[in-house]
């Protein structure tokens, strides 16, 4: 089946659906990290360590990126 089927397939069932459980369960299926505190943190922490790197200088150009990304899967 292509994906734009069963798209259409569930926009038109979540059209029809009046349940708020199973529209619930259906939309932590699709956004799981909304539901995770853990989650949520990780990414908060995430996102203030890349702003000290950013302050203190650790970046890497674009080309530099490229290069480590290669490397990496390369040696996966």
């Amino acid at each position: 089946m292509e994906t734009i089927t069963i798209k259409e397939e569930l926009k038109q069932r979540l059209d029809i659906e009046d349940n708020p459980t199973v529209l619930q369960a259906i939309k932590d299926l699709l956004f799981p990290e909304e539901n995770d505190p853990i989650y949520k943190a990780k990414l908060i922490s995430r996102a203030l360590q890349a702003d000290e790197d950013i302050k203190a200088g650790r970046v890497y150009t674009e080309e530099e990126f490229f290069k480590k990304s290669q490397e990496y899967f390369k040696n996966r």
